[in-house]
């Protein structure tokens, strides 16, 4: 796949040089365009930087050799040339440096579309690809990064992803994004839980000038930064309805409208969502529209709990001690049977990001070269029926009375969610304001 450069002149050499490696293309420069060149080629600029005077003999030379709807860039914001160019057969024109980053998006959707597809009966394989932090042998885990191996190579395909607070879900997110062909464009985080309902509109759609009270000047949306990469949408079950259908629209148009704004604007983004919550079930009580729900589960990907894992658990936490020692400067001891078997007994509710939480506690409060049962300090908080090992859990401590054991269990949740005080409410079943209260009152 080449990006064909024609031009006389030596402006934005280094930026054709950028560009080919950021998308992985193969850069051929000529600077004749009467003479003989590729065809065929993934895109097609005419640098006409210096000499856009000429620009329209030029143009015509470059459709001469047989290629149609070239870009055209130069160095002069002329409106007129920009029309006269297009009228006569060119797709754009960019006037550099200002219009380098819509240069950017138009290049790589054109070299994306001219990118060989992967050879027929030869998927992606999951040892194709980097997963960084995601280790683990349990099958359903593989299972997992198999099916996440085989859509990564698609840089526009939504991805669900699927289950219980800890479990990695960003992580996978991150790993779609890094492995594929967005990789080296910008990766956006939103919790939709994390921003007032009021908020989250123009956080991710963006706003004008004077759209609302504190409106005092334009800002983009965060589908707007994450143009050309990907935007990672988490906690999609708490999206407001009223969001939801923009959302779609979204989705469908791949266009993009500020609030207070008369224009829309075409974005290209890949969207990968995930959720800890029971989608069907969701969809089937009206808390999410069933047509959004279809157009991002376009592939649904699981990741199975902690507590389902086997020997993960302690796979993880030797993994975990030895990375966190080194955070602190420390020796990295050993763990003790006994503290491998505690691990193995425990529900984890938080699933891995607990099991890092205990391993560095357990570090720093271990005396020795040896990490000891207890050094543990583990969750009482049971696991929903049916969740834990043979559906039992730890208990919360006694004697207390019953607004002891609630402040213990609000507590607890928070502590086991990283201070996500809506993932420590659904948890426990409970409202976020009630739970804030009950904060209050400790």
């Amino acid at each position: 796949m080449d990006l064909l450069v024609v031009g006389s002149t030596d402006s934005f050499a280094e930026l054709w040089v950028s560009l080919a490696d950021r998308f992985g293309a193969e850069l051929v420069s000529v600077s004749d365009p009467t003479q003989s060149f590729p065809t065929g080629v993934g895109a097609v600029i005419l640098n006409a930087a210096g000499a856009e005077g000429m620009a329209i003999d030029r143009l015509a030379d470059v459709r001469a050799a047989g290629h149609d709807a070239p870009i055209v860039v130069g160095s002069e914001e002329d409106h007129r040339l920009a029309v006269e160019l297009m009228r006569r057969g060119a797709s754009a024109y960019y006037a550099l440096p200002a219009d380098v980053p819509r240069l950017e998006a138009d290049l790589q959707q054109r070299l994306e579309r001219h990118r060989p597809a992967p050879e027929v009966g030869v998927p992606a394989a999951r040892g194709d690809f980097d997963f960084g932090a995601i280790i683990g042998e349990d099958p359903g885990l593989l299972a997992a990064l198999d099916l996440v191996a085989r859509v990564i190579p698609n840089g526009r395909t939504t991805v669900l992803i699927s289950g219980e607070t800890g479990t990695g879900k960003e992580l996978v997110a991150q790993a779609i994004h890094a492995n594929g062909p967005r990789g080296g464009q910008p990766f956006v985080a939103v919790n939709c839980s994390a921003i007032p309902a009021n908020l989250l509109e123009s956080e991710l759609f963006g706003h004008e000038k004077g759209a609302f009270t504190d409106a005092r000047a334009a800002k983009p949306g965060l589908f707007e930064l994450a143009d050309g990469g990907t935007l990672f949408l988490d906690e999609l079950s708490l999206l407001p309805l009223e969001l939801q259908g923009k959302l779609l629209r979204v989705l469908e148009t791949r266009e993009v409208r500020r609030v207070g704004g008369a224009r829309a604007k075409q974005i290209d983004v890949r969207v990968l969502a995930a959720a800890n919550a029971d989608l069907e079930q969701l969809v089937a009580s009206g808390g999410l529209r069933e047509d959004l729900y279809y157009r991002l589960a376009v592939v649904l990907i699981h990741l199975p709990p902690l507590r389902d894992r086997g020997d993960d658990v302690t796979l993880l936490a030797r993994r975990f001690v030895s990375s966190i020692a080194g955070e602190y400067g420390l020796d990295v001891p050993s763990l003790s049977d006994g503290a491998a078997a505690a691990l193995r007994r425990h529900s984890w509710p938080g699933n891995v990001r607990e099991l890092r939480n205990a391993i560095e506690r357990a570090l720093l409060l271990a005396n020795d070269a040896v990490i000891r049962e207890e050094n543990l300090v583990l969750s009482s908080i049971r696991t929903p029926p049916g969740r834990g090992p043979g559906g039992e859990g730890g208990g919360l401590p006694f004697p207390l009375s019953l607004a002891e054991l609630e402040r213990e269990a609000v507590r607890r949740a928070v502590e086991i969610s990283d201070g996500n005080k809506s993932e420590a409410a659904r948890i426990l079943g409970i409202t976020r304001k009630r739970l804030y209260r009950l904060l209050a009152e400790e």
